[in-house]
């Protein structure tokens, strides 16, 4: 299949031919080089997809190059493609290819975009290798990559402070998931003798009640192998524990935001666990820890959302939650089901991304919710976008007759985890889909009705202040995004205020809890101050389009394919471990369950309309009746600051005390410095002797014929 190789290949060719051009080329290049290589990848990718939905295909292995051989180890590269692999390949590349393309739009007046759309396209290779993988090597080669390309991408704006703080956090709290990826591979390469994925899963039943030395006990062997994948699995995927990240990932543009919780990295530790499925079969223990974090994680992320006031962040931790669901799907056995729901996810949560650039594009690159209200009729398009986005991350549908994106999948995964015997589980996510519609609603009453409150916006009155002639600076301007100061701050600043101020991210990265403006959006004055919000133009409207047809779409088109008991173990062919029998179970579930997260999806919605259309003033005084669980949310759960206790300050601590008397008192002091203090010695000796005078030079000589005639007589 020749195909894959262009699917895979042409965005790294882009990315190299954007990385090599120059400001000799201009930024046009690099942006038809990306975008059309992303838009020639989607178009080969999908009807590789098509011939797995209609039978006509099977699983393919395509040899690219050997790489390494060592005793009975031995790695060879090879693009592997099943029905597994063709779900991912049309949301990576369908994704990226929009994504490529919003950014010619919100990306145009930043001076640096070569290095931007590099970044990108390396970044859809990365996630392409990772999911084309033939062995644990080459997925854990992608696996990093995708590290790698988030890092460059969350820190892209490098003059930043809070954005260099966000990039190294991602990248720090992600090693710490990949070490226990790697332990993971080593301990698979042990007992099976070879990192092949194919024979590895073919082997895993053989292992099944055998015990492993691990630290100073034994331990089931498999438990132990899908337990160290799994913290794998939760730092890419930002599962409770190691999800500190993802918020602040946000300091990145907007459209590296949505690729990163739509389809690249966040998405490649459930694709893991699925791609492992037969093997974490074998360990009903480590089924249970993927089911209880999936869904702790789905609860704590639904409750934080509920009260930022950053619009990204609110999406952000809307993804979080997402995840949650398709972890707990997969611990539960139902691996379908969790595909499912990152399937129509990839594109409801792609537009409410894009959806939330195209706002914040309007509001000259204002994040605070708080500073929003009545652009409903100011930016058409991107209301009917974001509205048919929260539709269906909502999951609006009706019983019996079908619905949006994510009523097929995200009710499927609470059905099914019914029937799989984790009631608890299912009863946290209909608890987390009552606290999804709220926020969601949330962010839409606070965007688009009410009255406006643009003019309290610092960020508007910088484009008043421009728009009457006071000295536009179009590189400033082009920077004003990323000057803007998230995570609640009212006051955005401009770039050299960035600049000279760190941010939310840098102030956790410091050890340092950052300050949070816990102001209601009722307190913010009303008015607009003389500004006119803008839709944004036609190539940023055209990917809210498309995504828009997958957010109604994708879940009533493909659910027979990816859960059906009588269908979907004909799309699957063993790509991944399907459980026909549950699948048939999940439609035997009590009435209640299955109208369970319709009657929430309501109810949140009814709050959300009473708290932020009916009674404005009734949140302020919510919180301040139950000030100490609204700063507890707000707050995040106080992870970052018990993190910063427990590890920032003390590494702080321990680095201070290494610089000063490992570096500079042990190191420099008897290394470097010593020896200069030596030859500075030396130095003065000899130049004592340098005194001009003849006797003082016959002398030397004469004590250097001695020491040389001794020597001689001696030797």
């Amino acid at each position: 299949m020749t195909s894959i190789l262009f699917i895979v290949f042409l965005p790294l060719v882009a990315a190299i031919v954007a990385g090599f051009a120059n400001k000799s080329f201009g930024a046009t290049l690099p942006k038809v080089v990306t975008t059309g290589a992303l838009f020639v990848s989607c178009a080969l990718s999908w009807p590789v997809f098509i011939g797995f939905l209609s039978g006509s295909s099977e699983a393919t292995v395509t040899p690219v190059l050997h790489f390494m051989t060592s005793g009975t180890f031995d790695v060879s590269w090879a693009l592997r493609v099943d029905a597994l692999t063709a779900v991912m390949l049309v949301v990576i590349t369908s994704v990226s290819a929009l994504v490529h393309l919003y950014s010619w739009g919100y990306m145009s007046e930043e001076p640096d975009q070569p290095r931007f759309f590099a970044y990108l396209s390396l970044f859809t290779f990365a996630m392409l290798m990772l999911v084309t993988a033939d062995n644990l090597i080459q997925m854990f080669f992608g696996w990093e990559g995708v590290g790698l390309a988030s890092y460059l991408l969350i820190g892209f704006w490098f003059r930043k402070p809070s954005a260099n703080a966000a990039a190294i956090k991602a990248f720090v709290v992600n090693r710490v998931g990949d070490l226990g990826f790697m332990l993971g591979i080593f301990g698979t390469y042990l007992v099976f003798d070879t990192v092949s994925i194919p024979a590895v899963l073919a082997a895993a039943p053989t292992m099944a009640g055998s015990t492993i030395g691990f630290l100073w006990f034994r331990a089931d062997t498999m438990t132990v192998i899908c337990l160290l994948l799994f913290v794998g699995a939760m730092g890419k995927s930002a599962q409770l524990g190691l999800h500190t990240w993802l918020p602040d990932a946000m300091e990145g543009p907007t459209p590296v935001s949505a690729l990163i919780h739509a389809a690249t990295m966040v998405t490649a530790g459930v694709f893991m666990v699925c791609r492992l499925s037969p093997m974490f079969e074998m360990s009903p223990t480590a089924m249970g820890f993927i089911t209880f974090i999936g869904a702790a994680t789905c609860l704590f992320a639904a409750t934080v959302g509920t009260t930022q006031t950053d619009i990204k962040r609110v999406i952000a931790y809307s993804t979080c939650s997402q995840l949650g669901y398709m972890f707990f799907a997969a611990g539960v056995g139902a691996y379908g089901a969790a595909m499912f729901h990152l399937f129509t996810h990839a594109f409801f949560k792609a537009l409410l991304f894009l959806g939330a650039g195209s706002v914040i594009h309007a509001m000259h690159h204002e994040q605070d919710m708080r500073y929003y209200g009545g652009l409903r009729k100011a930016i058409p398009v991107t209301f009917w976008a974001m509205l048919l986005g929260t539709l269906a991350i909502t999951g609006v549908g009706i019983y019996g007759i079908g619905g949006f994106a994510g009523y097929h999948s995200k009710d499927a995964i609470i059905e099914v985890a019914w029937a799989g015997g984790a009631p608890v589980a299912s009863m946290v996510g209909v608890f987390a889909a009552l606290l999804t519609s709220f926020y969601s609603w949330r962010l839409m009453f606070l965007t688009f009705w009410g009255e406006p409150r643009w003019a309290a916006s610092e960020h508007i009155q910088h484009a008043i202040h421009d728009a009457h002639g006071h000295g536009h600076d179009d590189h400033a301007h082009a920077h004003d995004d990323h000057a803007h100061a998230p995570d609640g701050h009212a006051n955005g600043h401009d770039d050299h205020a960035a600049e000279a101020h760190h941010g939310v991210a840098a102030q956790e990265d410091a050890g340092h809890a950052p300050h949070v403006d816990a102001r209601g959006f009722n307190e913010m004055p009303k008015g607009t101050g003389g500004y006119h919000p803008h839709e944004s133009p036609l190539v940023m409207l055209i990917p809210l389009i498309l995504l828009s047809v997958g957010a109604v779409a994708a879940g009533f088109v493909f659910h027979g394919f990816f859960i059906d008991p009588e269908t979907a173990g004909g799309f699957w062919k063993g790509a991944l471990f399907f459980n026909e029998h549950l699948m048939h179970e999940m439609h035997e579930v009590p009435l209640f369950v299955k109208l369970s997260a319709t009657v929430v999806m309501l109810t949140g919605l009814l709050i959300a309309w009473a708290a932020y259309i009916r009674s404005p003033s009734f949140p302020a005084k919510f919180a301040d009746t139950f000030q100490p669980i609204y700063q507890f949310l707000l707050r995040k759960w106080y992870f970052d600051e018990l993190y910063n206790f427990l590890f920032v300050r003390p590494a702080f601590a321990i680095g201070r005390v290494l610089w000063h008397r490992g570096d500079e008192g042990t190191i420099d002091r008897f290394g470097p410095n010593g020896s200069a203090w030596v030859v500075q010695l030396g130095s003065r000796v000899a130049g004592r002797l340098q005194t001009g005078y003849v006797y003082t030079y016959a002398f030397v000589m004469l004590i250097g014929l001695t020491a040389a005639i001794t020597w001689a007589i001696a030797g």
